[in-house]
Order: C-alpha cells, then sequence, then structure tokens
C-alpha cells in the first residue's frame, strides 16, 4: 500500500470556464487561461493556457483558438482533455516521473447535469487520471474561505466566476438550496463589447473588453475611490480606421447594470427559497463572495443595498474555490462525503 501511494500523485483541479488552477501538494502550480490554440489543418494543439491566450483575437485563418469550457460546463470534449494533459504536464514536480498513477479532486458547477458530471470525469481519466472526485464549487469556495461546512449553520456563498454564478446555501456539509445562472464574467465583456459599440460606435474585441472590466469595471456609478479613466483602442465602424476613446468607471456600471440586476434577482430567489432557521443564521452571519467577479469595485456594496445584509468578500476571490479544492485533497476521508467518486 506504501508503495502504491508512493507511485500515486494527488492534484486538486478548479477547472474554471476563464481559467484553470491546479494545486499539488497544497501550492497553486499551474494558474493558466482556460484555451487551446489548435492547427485547423493537422488538428494539433499548438499552445495551452497563456501561450494561447496571447494568439487569442490575432489568429489567421490556419490557426484557431477554443475555449473548451462553456457556462461552467465541457462544451469541446476532445479540446478540454487536450488542455487538462497539457495543464498536468506543466506541474515541475510531475516531470520526473514516469505517467504517475493520478488522483484528481475536480470541482464542479453546483446545477450541472449528470451528462456533464460524466464529461468532466471521462476528459480528467483520458488525461491520465485512476481516481476522480468532484466537488461542487460553491461547497469549495466555502472550504477556502474558512467555513466550517459541517457545522449546523447556514451559509450562503455566491460564486461569480467565468461562466456561471452560484449562490449556494451551505449546512451540515451540504448543499440545502442553490441558483445557478449563467451570466458571470464572460457576459460583463459582452455587455462592455455591446456599450462600446452602440455608445462609442467603436469595434473591440474580447480581451479588450476584460481588461476595461478590471481596469474600470464597477457595480455602482458612485464610488468612494474611483479608478482613473481607461484608453480603449478599436475599429472604428463609421471610418474603419482604429480609433482611441476614454471610458469612465459610470460608463461601464451603467453597461453592466443589467447583469448585475440578474445576479441581485437570483440571490433574492435562492433566499427565498432558504428555510427560516437558516435564514436567521444568515441574517448574522451575512453573505460571502467569492471567484473573479467578486472583484468587481462596489459589488459587495451592492448586493448589500438590497439585501440589507452584510456581504464579505474572500480573501483572495480568484483563488478560493482553487484553495478549497486543495483543502478537500488533503483531508480527503473528512470530505469524501461531499464528493462521489
Amino acid at each position: 500500500m506504501g508503495l502504491f501511494n508512493f507511485f500515486t500523485q494527488e492534484i486538486a483541479i478548479d477547472l474554471g470556464t476563464a481559467n484553470t488552477l491546479i494545486i499539488y501538494k497544497d501550492k497553486i502550480v499551474v494558474d493558466e487561461p482556460s484555451i487551446v490554440a489548435q492547427h485547423r489543418n493537422t488538428e494539433k494543439v499548438i499552445a495551452i493556457g497563456k501561450e494561447a491566450q496571447k494568439m487569442h483575437g490575432k489568429t489567421h485563418d490556419k490557426i484557431r483558438t477554443i475555449r473548451p469550457l462553456k457556462d461552467g460546463v465541457i462544451a469541446d470534449f476532445q479540446m478540454a482533455e487536450a488542455m487538462i494533459r497539457g495543464m498536468i504536464k506543466k506541474i515541475e514536480p510531475l516531470k520526473g516521473f514516469f505517467n504517475p498513477s493520478l488522483r484528481m479532486v475536480i470541482c464542479i458547477p453546483s446545477g450541472i447535469t449528470e451528462v456533464e458530471k460524466r464529461a468532466v470525469r471521462d476528459s480528467a481519466e483520458h488525461a491520465g487520471a485512476k481516481e476522480v472526485y468532484l466537488i461542487h464549487e460553491p461547497m469549495a469556495a466555502a472550504i477556502g474561505m474558512g467555513i466550517d461546512v459541517e457545522e449546523p449553520n447556514g451559509n450562503m456563498i455566491i460564486d461569480i466566476g467565468g461562466g456561471t454564478c452560484e449562490i449556494a446555501v451551505i449546512a451540515l456539509g451540504g448543499i440545502i438550496c442553490d441558483k445557478n445562472i449563467r451570466v458571470a464574467g464572460d457576459e460583463f465583456n459582452k455587455e462592455i463589447e455591446e456599450f462600446m459599440r452602440k455608445q462609442h460606435n467603436i469595434l473591440i474585441g474580447e480581451r479588450t473588453a476584460e481588461r476595461i472590466k478590471i481596469e474600470v469595471g464597477s457595480a455602482l456609478p458612485e464610488l468612494d475611490d474611483p479608478p482613473e479613466d481607461y484608453a480603449v483602442r478599436g475599429r472604428d465602424l463609421m471610418t474603419g480606421i482604429p480609433k482611441e476613446i476614454k471610458v469612465s468607471y459610470k460608463e461601464i456600471a451603467h453597461a453592466l447594470d443589467k447583469s448585475i440586476s440578474k445576479i441581485e434577482d437570483s440571490i433574492l430567489s435562492a433566499l427565498e427559497m432558504t428555510p427560516p432557521e437558516l435564514s436567521a443564521d444568515i441574517y448574522r452571519t451575512g453573505i460571502y463572495l467569492a471567484g473573479g467577479g467578486a472583484m468587481l469595485r462596489g459589488l459587495d456594496k451592492r448586493i448589500s443595498q438590497k439585501t440589507k445584509l452584510p456581504v464579505h468578500i474572500a480573501e483572495d476571490p480568484l483563488r478560493a474555490v482553487a484553495r478549497g479544492t486543495g483543502i478537500a485533497l488533503k483531508n480527503i476521508d473528512k470530505f469524501l462525503f461531499l464528493m462521489k467518486e
């Protein structure tokens, strides 16, 4: 058994729509965009992660960039497998091993179907996993934030990732009620692209929209510490010539208003479904935010104004889910009841 354990390497994967993180021996060893570049004629994978991200939106007709995950689930099975395999190869400590036996804990959205679960499991097995455990993202986020999920206390977790926004009420190691909506980071980018096209007659790409969201993204039109206006470059729709304009956080707050309202409605809907005893706990503990979307300026304040509840942002919201998945892997016997093999 000891020899078997020596040859079995354990890794935790946060398989996200926007980014994939891998934890090995309590450390995040891979943190790269979930994107693959492929040659169209030979179908050979040219680049994975950061290298493929550099090519995104700049390829010629012989190369295409693919994001294998859409709305938190695998949309392209073959490319997802190639991506997982490629990401595992980037783990430095595993490079000396000759095809180690891998035990993986992968986190998945709480609202996915059995077919979608099967796709995640199959992709991991084809990429070399001998044992695969799945854990729901809100549960992993709660563990990553240091919440004791086994206690008989209700906690509301909101994980806003790239493809999905997951709202879950957790108690006694289980998800009591949850809402899963496909409005998150990618949808924010689309709203920004649309706004720039309609308001400024300028055509921008997905990567530029992402940059705008990071630099001047806001959930509120009035901020205590506002960011400076951001210079955006794109193609003028009237003349076809490249041009530069400046956008303010107020404009982006207006652009994102519709998407954030959908998230607020889902939070209220989840609170309505919550049993009264757990509602009493949530009133006391408040709401916890995780995921990249939690970093949007003023989002915590806006949710707090809407729900009249305190809102706490995770210490490192981008990595909270990955951290929780790593803790679940380390204490696999303790958290086995949360995961189905």
